[in-house]
């Protein structure tokens, strides 16, 4: 007797089904796509009527203004697209450094807020309140005020050994000569080392643990390599010279301030998260995995730490996200980002709409790799939790 789904009348409802479904999906497309290319015309034939440009040709035109700060080489010469180049650079630098900054110390406030000792709770407790209740926006402009104002002059800085200088310029420190060979050196140090200690604690630890553990110990070693490096190739020291500091490589006020104030900010919102995720885990875990007879670094090793980090990384994705965005503010302390750019090129050529257009659509990008990476992260975390 044939099934349910072998019968042909069976087989022609779910054809006429899905037949129907098609239908109204391409329908509803139709309407969106009329419903967009309408916009589109009525936002070309106003912008023709007001003698105003439109279309992505300027990013081929000479830009007129220069950058203060940027990873490549850009002067008033060049066209638009190294700009906007520039200023995506600016923008990805300070938000990978600060979603690096901000989960370390977020991990540490977290922890300190789980601490049974009553000065290090409180200190916890008001780092979080303090960050997380006070706008961003005014985080940054008194960080930057105290930078500018209580530093000393750039003639008279703070020395630190010969090494570095900080003052109301920023913060100069020292580099090894043509530092682009030791940074590769350095950068392929650290993946060999961090891949072989992994190698070594997964015999005894989870992935998850390995990794950390791995990280730092890969993070001191490149540090390592770094100053013989230096050593090796010659170092290039902040010198003070009587109307500016040369030599070595800086930090300029204005990144600095938008550094310390995204991880500040986004670092209160991290330690309640990794708060959370170690307290959601059953006590009775603990109690019962030392019946078993393991140890208290083997117990959150195997068992808390990959439980409480599975309820973490999702929300972490969108701290990581939202501390992305929140990088345009760096416009407020005049740090040349993405959004700074685009201010520029709006005041001198009025094409706001393709400024738009092309700032939306980098921090777009940006998110959604940062979506798909922590997507990746939370599959292998979820899988190393069932292992476990």
């Amino acid at each position: 007797m044939a099934g349910p789904k072998g019968d042909a009348s069976w087989r022609r409802r779910e054809r006429s089904r899905k037949l129907k479904e098609g239908l109204w999906q391409g329908i509803l497309l139709l309407i969106l796509i009329a419903i967009f290319g309408s916009f589109v015309f009525n936002v070309s034939e106003n912008l023709q009527a007001r003698n105003i440009h439109s279309g992505f040709g300027f990013l081929f035109e000479r830009s007129g203004f220069e950058i203060g700060e940027s990873l490549i080489t850009f002067n008033s010469s060049e066209a638009y697209f190294k700009a906007f180049l520039a200023g995506m650079l600016n923008t990805i630098k300070v938000s990978v450094l600060s979603i690096i900054t901000a989960t370390v110390l977020g991990i540490i406030i977290g922890l300190m807020r789980l601490s049974k000792h009553p000065i290090l709770r409180f200190l916890g407790a008001a780092h979080v309140e303090f960050y997380r209740n006070i706008p961003l926006l005014v985080q940054l402009l008194l960080i930057y005020l105290l930078i500018t104002e209580l530093l000393p002059d750039s003639f008279d800085p703070l020395h630190f050994g010969s090494w570095a200088v900080l003052s109301k310029a920023g913060f100069q420190f020292a580099i090894p000569q043509n530092w682009h060979i030791p940074f590769l050196i350095t950068t392929f140090s650290f993946g060999f080392c961090w891949w072989l200690v992994r190698k070594i604690l997964m015999r005894k630890m989870t992935g998850l643990v390995s990794t950390t553990i791995g990280l730092g110990i890969a993070f001191v070693f490149s540090i390592i390599v770094w100053i013989i490096c230096g050593y090796s190739f010659g170092w290039s020291k902040p010198e003070v010279q009587r109307f500016a500091i040369e030599g070595g490589a800086s930090l300029s006020p204005e990144f600095l301030a938008l550094w310390i104030g995204l991880t500040f900010f986004t670092s209160a919102s991290i330690a309640e998260i990794f708060r959370a995720g170690f307290l959601a885990v059953p006590k009775g875990q603990w109690s019962a995995a030392s019946a078993l007879g393991m140890s208290k670094s083997e117990v959150v090793s195997y068992i808390v730490f990959p439980q409480a980090l599975k309820l973490a990384v999702p929300p972490l994705a969108s701290q990581y996200m939202n501390l992305t965005k929140n990088s345009s503010l760096a416009v407020v302390v005049g740090y040349p980002d993405l959004v700074s750019i685009g201010n520029s090129t709006i005041n001198l050529n009025g094409q706001a709409l393709e400024v738009i257009v092309i700032v939306m659509s980098v921090f777009l990008t940006l998110n959604l790799i940062t979506a798909v990476f922590m997507n990746w992260l939370n599959a292998k975390v979820t899988r190393g939790t069932h292992g476990a």
